[in-house]
């Protein structure tokens, strides 16, 4: 309330990296990125969330013909997907408050690195 509105979609975006991601998860975001036509990436190394998570191994389906690392590597990654559906929503709501329309994906290759992938809606 204290801050003049954002004058671009950089400022906004940096304001989400620093001052809102600080206050959420004690850390500010590890790296940002842009292609400066309307997509961002914020990444965080060790993303609090996921930095515990593990997959039951009894959750395997019994006789099936698929290869059972590639099961369970995908279970994973539904099992981590879902949790990740929430802080996607928490960077949209923020963002959307500040008046930007985005779309935000998170993308998990390297546990428990966590990149999330803003697009601003045009």
């Amino acid at each position: 309330m204290d801050r003049p509105r954002f004058s671009d979609h950089l400022e906004a975006i940096k304001f989400i990296c620093k001052d809102f991601w600080s206050e959420l998860f004690k850390k500010q975001i590890d790296n940002l990125k842009t292609n400066h036509r309307g997509t961002f990436v914020l990444q965080d190394n060790k993303f609090r969330w996921l930095a515990r998570m593990s997959l039951d191994p009894s959750l395997e389906t019994p006789g099936s013909i698929q290869d059972p690392v590639a099961m369970a590597e995908n279970k994973v990654a539904q099992a981590i997907g879902m949790h990740l559906y929430f802080p996607c929503g928490i960077i949209r709501g923020a963002l959307s408050n500040l008046g930007i329309p985005c779309a935000v994906s998170a993308d998990i290759s390297n546990l428990p690195a966590c990149s999330f992938v803003i697009r601003i809606k045009a």
